[in-house]
């Protein structure tokens, strides 16, 4: 029987209680309806994960009894930050999803000139605690025991001025490949643009700010293609898919 993983934001002690929050309680009794004394394992983003059964599932409260320690270490030797244009619905809750699982150390979603999505201060601060709860599941659901940082959205502009080290942008017109590119101390910044790519005034910034464009293959590809198929082209070539 598969066990179930879920992620505790608290500090978790072997012979210690935990009681879940109430989002956290509601999604044990009423989506994955588990019961009294069954297996569970918790992790809390700081390494390694914590086994344990459920004491108390009640309306009241949903509690578990904190029994083992397991040191588990599924980080990828490569340490990508992925600038994530922002898409519309699905591309972008897919593409952040699927990164996480594909191993990603930090996600920045990105305001672009061709971003067809308009945010006001309050939707955007939605947007980003629901793009948060996909990076918890989706480590929770493949098995990684840190949680990849979703930082708040910001402007392509003033985000390419920050990043340092070996920086590559998706390009389907650059004539280098992402195997002509070699990472400093196993660190990528890794930038990828929304349906339509990138503003000629764009890629002219990416590079003035030391980005080297690299094309993934011939054809053109989706957005939430391109950018999955960087992640396990990089993670084959520097990560843990060799």
């Amino acid at each position: 029987m598969r066990v179930s993983r879920i992620f505790v934001d608290m500090a978790l002690n072997v012979g210690g209680r935990v009681t879940l929050d109430e989002a956290q309680a509601h999604y044990v009794r009423s989506v994955l309806r588990l019961r009294q004394d069954q297996p569970v394992v918790l992790f809390n983003g700081s390494g390694g994960e914590y086994l344990g059964r459920f004491s108390e599932v009640s309306r009241k409260a949903v509690r578990v009894e904190v029994q083992a320690f397991e040191a588990r270490d599924l980080e990828s030797p490569l340490a990508v930050h992925l600038g994530l244009g922002i898409s519309r619905g699905d591309r972008m809750d897919f593409a952040v999803q699927k990164a996480v699982e594909l191993g990603v150390a930090h996600i920045t979603p990105l305001l672009t000139e061709r971003c067809v999505i308009k945010f006001s201060d309050d939707k955007k601060q939605q947007r980003v605690q629901h793009w948060r709860g996909i990076v918890q599941h989706a480590a929770e659901q493949c098995g990684r025991t840190r949680v990849p940082a979703l930082t708040e959205v910001s402007e392509l502009s003033a985000w390419l001025d920050c990043q340092q080290g070996c920086k590559v942008f998706l390009d389907p017109y650059a004539e280098r490949s992402l195997a002509d590119v070699q990472p400093e101390a196993q660190q990528l910044t890794l930038l990828s643009g929304p349906e339509g790519g990138f503003s000629e005034q764009e890629r002219e910034w990416a590079k003035q700010a030391g980005f080297v464009p690299v094309r993934m293959g011939a054809r053109i590809l989706r957005t939430e293609t391109a950018v999955l198929s960087a992640l396990a082209a990089v993670q084959t070539l520097w990560g843990d898919f060799r």
